[in-house]
């Protein structure tokens, strides 16, 4: 397999994808993690900084990176799977105020750690603005933009000045997010674990986990802590496929594009981009110029399957290039998309990202799409749980969260495939009258928020 093929991430990461060596046979170690993604590496940098003495090695099937950690959208934000407003339903106030200034606070540790090990991935704080274009879509920002949120609230002017898409009629805007070519960030990063003493062994899948231990082809891995950092890819092992579901976001790169263009479209700071559509699109400008957008809405696989890699459902990807080209008019039309990818990411059934340790079995994950900066708070979170230390991170709401298993096959699938649909519809609905639809407030109970 060439590497390179897997996202324009990974083809510019400017990085050795050659595999580092599988495991060689069994090992004892205190700490073994499986999955070399963000979760997994950020868990043995933490684990690594705190205590040098630690045995850690780090489980990956394919290579640092391959999954979401070397195919995102490169928001390294705030964000977290649930609205601020799901979390304190769940937890109170006080809890969902603490994981939001915490998630803040990660955005500014990520590009700490980034300074510190000289990992060049192009990281940019410019901040994210979410645009509405339809008056359903105002009437969500200004919702979102209540008291407590932290987001400013955008006019139209205001908000164009920021992202000149078509028909802004305002926004929202938070400067805690930054933009980051995430497999040069992946790929740094387990350079900096090596560094500090962590081995990682590549092309060593798991099979399974049974207690102090991870089984695989080439050895038993046993350990005092295993740590399941598997994210959309733990439908794959034993007792996985209903822990998370794996849903698929699709991407494309534009070619480099002119400075003519960028005078109308902004961005100027980098922000990254959205809009109050329910069918979530995402976009950044990157480091040369070019545009990065994707967006959900791919079907689910029955079964919890994940595509192979270089699966890419072209209707999919045909609405996600609709959907640039109406934000953009202004694209030149000979513009050329140059790379096109995808992958899954973990999806849990109550869309609750958790963290936590049961005895020697801990675990991170199920971040709904958001997991470049989750994944860090996870990280330290983890490191802090192994070596059983009581912090502010160990006492934040999502730690010890168990979400329910998703319902078995067929009902799976016709539950998932319905709500997409039903996302699709909204959407529709409100694009031709331009009012909320009925419907929104069953979405928002599906999602949880």
């Amino acid at each position: 397999m060439d590497y390179r093929d897997v996202s324009f991430w990974m083809a510019t990461s400017g990085d050795d994808l050659t595999p580092r060596p599988a495991l060689p046979g069994d090992r004892d170690v205190d700490v073994a993690i499986v999955g070399a993604g963000y979760t997994g590496l950020w868990t043995a940098y933490y684990l690594a900084a705190a205590d040098p003495s630690l045995r850690i090695a780090v489980l990956e099937k394919d290579i640092a990176g391959y999954g979401a950690s070397g195919r995102n959208g490169g928001w390294c934000s705030s964000l977290f799977s649930l609205t601020p407003a799901g979390v304190a339903r769940r937890h109170g106030q006080d809890g969902a105020d603490a994981l939001q200034r915490a998630l803040e606070a990660t955005v500014d540790e990520v590009g700490r750690v980034i300074g510190v090990e000289g990992i060049d991935c192009h990281w940019t704080k410019g901040g994210s603005v979410t645009l509405a274009r339809t008056p359903a879509q105002l009437a969500r920002a200004r919702a979102a933009a209540g008291p407590g949120s932290g987001l400013q609230l955008l006019d139209a002017g205001e908000a164009s000045a920021r992202c000149g898409a078509s028909g802004v009629l305002g926004g929202v805007w938070t400067p805690h997010c930054a933009v980051v070519q995430p497999a040069r960030l992946v790929r740094g990063l387990a350079r900096a674990v090596e560094r500090r003493g962590v081995t990682i062994y590549e092309r060593t899948p798991v099979t399974s986990l049974p207690p102090g231990a991870a089984v695989t082809p080439h050895g038993r891995v046993r350990a005092d802590v295993v740590v399941r950092a598997t994210e959309g890819y733990t439908a794959a092992l034993p007792g996985g496929r209903r822990a998370l579901v794996p849903l698929h976001s699709l991407m494309f790169v534009t070619e480099p594009l002119p400075a003519s263009f960028w005078a109308r479209a902004g961005l100027a700071g980098r922000e990254t981009f959205t809009d109050f559509r329910h069918m979530v699109i995402y976009g950044q400008r990157t480091a040369d110029d070019r545009l990065a957008f994707g967006g959900r809405g791919a079907p689910y696989r029955f079964g919890s399957t994940v595509p192979p890699a270089f699966d890419r459902d072209p209707r999919v990807l045909a609405a996600h290039r609709a959907a640039l080209v109406d934000l953009f008019p202004t694209l030149p039309d000979d513009v050329r998309i140059s790379h096109v990818w995808g992958g899954p990411m973990g999806i849990p059934a109550d869309w609750h990202a958790s963290v936590g340790r049961d005895g020697a079995f801990a675990w991170a994950g199920g971040y709904v799409g958001d997991g470049v900066g989750a994944s860090n708070l996870a990280g330290r979170t983890l490191a802090d749980l192994i070596r059983g230390e009581s912090t502010d991170l160990t006492r934040l709401p999502w730690v010890g969260h168990r979400s329910p298993r998703w319902v078995p096959e067929p009902l799976r699938w016709l539950g998932i495939t319905a709500g997409l649909g039903l996302i699709g519809r909204l959407d529709a609905a409100e694009a031709r009258s331009g009012r909320t639809s009925r419907g929104a407030a069953i979405l928002g109970r599906l999602l949880g928020e």
